[in-house]
């Protein structure tokens, strides 16, 4: 049973009152002043300094290979490695021809493409295989072996059947990204807490408003997953097959290819270098920012 209260001393002219436990007033508000600071809670930084930090380090590590980079091509070790200055001209050079923009355009607008229709059929195809048993069995199989097959491999494929087309180089993007992004939506729905599917199901949340309004919100991290995995898969598929096939648009696949040909090292490395700013830029641009908005949002990350 608490003590009556006891006067213990004056704060701004009125007496600190204590519960008879010798806990007052102020040794209390003293406390949560103190669990404030444990907190942690940073002030907004300045515009400048949260750029520094996001930018400095890729910064670094750029500047850090241009510098290897010119030593080993200083001294000539290998002997058929260009500086960057020759790759830079390379590029300069594509670019004064009108051959640059427009390859990096075809490359971009095919693999969007094909990655919005990987999309539309991985997602949906995801969901299905872990609603549907005899799916689940037969087909989820079929696309852990197709995933595992390298690029390369399902060109000449599609140039048998398709011939050498936009259709060929589409359907190569397609086999690349769609059972990646299915086998990646099953297991991050797999993943997913059967007492919440439960209690979904309690509600009368079956069916397709139960994955509307239960398994895909749940899951939604791991369908961002499944997306930036299918973009990567697909990229890399729409590389492989630009560079074998031989499409009335070139892209920057054809690119890699002219420079192997003509056995240009420093056309080569232009391509390759141009092949992975496109990949660095479009997941730094679309899918970090859309990941780290769905994971802040339900306080899975810092600010």
């Amino acid at each position: 049973m608490p003590g009556p209260e006891i006067e213990t001393g004056t704060r701004g002219g009125a007496p600190a009152r204590s519960d008879g436990s010798g806990t007052t007033d102020d040794s209390r508000e003293m406390a949560s002043g103190l669990d404030a600071l444990e907190a942690g809670v940073e002030a907004p930084r300045p515009l400048h300094r949260r750029l520094l930090h996001r930018a400095g380090p890729p910064l670094l590590a750029i500047v850090v290979v241009l510098v290897v980079w010119q030593l080993l091509a200083t001294l000539g070790r290998p002997a058929t490695l260009p500086s960057p200055g020759e790759v830079w001209g390379e590029l300069a050079g594509a670019h004064r021809e009108g051959d640059l923009l427009p390859a990096i355009g075809h490359s971009l607008l095919r693999c969007v493409i094909g990655f919005g229709a990987a999309a539309a059929i991985g997602l949906p195809l995801g969901l299905l295989l872990t609603r549907v048993a005899v799916m689940r069995t037969v087909l989820r199989p079929i696309l852990t072996a197709v995933q595992s097959l390298p690029a390369a491999a399902l060109v000449p494929v599609a140039v048998l059947a398709l011939g050498n087309s936009e259709g060929a180089v589409y359907t190569v993007v397609l086999l690349g990204a769609v059972p990646s992004i299915a086998v990646t939506v099953a297991s991050a729905v797999d993943q997913l807490p059967p007492l919440l599917l439960r209690a979904g199901r309690s509600m009368g949340a079956t069916g397709v408003r139960g994955a509307a309004l239960i398994t895909v919100p749940a899951a939604l991290p791991g369908f961002i997953a499944a997306l930036r995995q299918g973009w990567t898969f697909g990229w890399r598929a729409l590389m492989t097959a630009e560079l074998i096939t031989a499409t009335p648009l070139p892209g920057l696949g054809e690119m890699l290819a002219e420079g192997n040909r003509a056995g240009s090292m420093s056309l080569v490395l232009a391509s390759v270098s141009l092949i992975l700013v496109v990949g660095v830029v479009v997941e730094s641009a679309v899918f970090r920012p859309l990941e780290r908005r769905v994971l802040t949002g339900r306080g899975l990350a810092g600010g």
